[in-house]
């Protein structure tokens, strides 16, 4: 618990800092301050201050969000392309995409990395699989999104968490 008030802690004073912008107004950083304190004491007090809540300095997550940038710069090409174009062909689909996450953690980083790629968007998540539309036909390949659920598994599977995804290689 103490690892993840740190955690917390640290990544909502640098996400504060880093809006701000104000390195050196007193009252800014006071009140910065109070805000991180409160929000540090609602999360203790609501009991959700655990693994869970600040997963942000695990090292298998920051690859996973390395490769995952990548794979959002290449569908934001293929967007870009289709929009830029006379043309602009499109093929709108939805299909079901199966998940093997175990854990909500694991299955809310697979849905949110799904919608968070250009040209897809997670509809609705069921309890085995997620609905998801596409702009392109071609952005509905299982492989890929099998290959985006293992690697979202993989990357929230922590053994400060207590428990491994399923599919996590």
């Amino acid at each position: 618990m103490v690892r993840s008030a740190f955690i917390l802690v640290v990544v909502l004073a640098a996400y504060w800092l880093t809006l701000s912008g104000y390195l050196y107004k007193p009252v800014l950083l006071i009140v910065g301050t109070i805000s991180i304190l409160v929000v540090l004491g609602l999360s203790w007090r609501m009991k959700i201050l655990d693994a869970e809540t600040a997963p942000y300095f695990h090292g298998k997550a920051a690859g996973y969000y390395a490769w995952l940038f990548v794979e959002i710069t290449k569908a934001n090409m293929s967007v870009i392309k289709a929009v830029l174009s006379p043309d602009m062909e499109i093929s709108p689909t939805t299909t079901k995409v199966p998940m093997k996450q175990s854990t909500d953690l694991g299955r809310v980083t697979f849905a949110n990395s799904i919608t968070l790629t250009p040209g897809t968007i997670a509809v609705v998540m069921g309890e085995s699989n997620i609905l998801v539309h596409a702009l392109f036909s071609e952005m509905t390949n299982a492989a890929d999104f099998q290959d985006m659920g293992d690697r979202a598994g993989w990357a929230v599977s922590d053994p400060m968490l207590g428990r491994i995804e399923k599919g996590a290689s």
